[in-house]
């Protein structure tokens, strides 16, 4: 199984984390703000314009975040490069297939923790069908991250993971 990049590279990304979520003040974030509403750090190019001071500034959530490759995925595949600075009515767009494609990348991440493990061969068989399925062919909008064979898949990646906690390091 040849998982999608997994690992964040902000570089190839709209600045995506930064507009999809809102921050409360309380919840480790230096301040109030929206869904959907891009962070006043975000700068021009799309970079943390405090990133080195993040913690120091009050922003441990934002410390804390990967996307797991969603973000450029999202930017890169779905929207073909395109920003929302370039054009602003894909804003919603695409903190939508952020908040769609980054549960199915966070899943993905656990499979491919599960995949080096020494599990027997029916378990092997499971992890590769649920990470087949959470990966569509050639996918070119966040309708094929929404199909019904992709979400029961997502669905069902907490039950396998149980079921395969036997099989981790240092479970007896």
């Amino acid at each position: 199984m040849t998982f999608p990049e997994l690992t964040e590279d902000c570089s190839r990304c709209a600045g995506l984390c930064c507009l999809a979520y809102p921050f409360e003040a309380h919840e480790d974030f230096g301040l109030l703000k929206a869904a959907d509403t891009p962070c006043p750090n975000l700068a021009p190019d799309f970079r943390c314009s405090i990133h080195t001071d993040l913690a120091k500034c009050g922003f441990g959530g934002c410390v804390a975040y990967s996307c797991a490759g969603a973000g450029q995925r999202v930017t890169q595949e779905l929207f073909d490069g395109e920003t929302w600075r370039d054009d602003p009515d894909l804003l919603s767009h695409m903190t939508y297939a952020l908040r769609v494609v980054l549960p199915v990348h966070e899943a993905l991440l656990v499979l491919q923790e599960a995949a080096a493990l020494p599990l027997p061969q029916d378990f092997q068989d499971r992890c590769a069908e649920l990470a087949r399925a959470l990966c569509p062919v050639d996918p070119s909008s966040v309708w094929d991250f929404e199909e019904d064979t992709v979400q029961e898949a997502l669905a069902a990646v907490p039950e396998f993971v149980e079921s395969i906690a036997p099989f981790a390091p240092g479970q007896a």
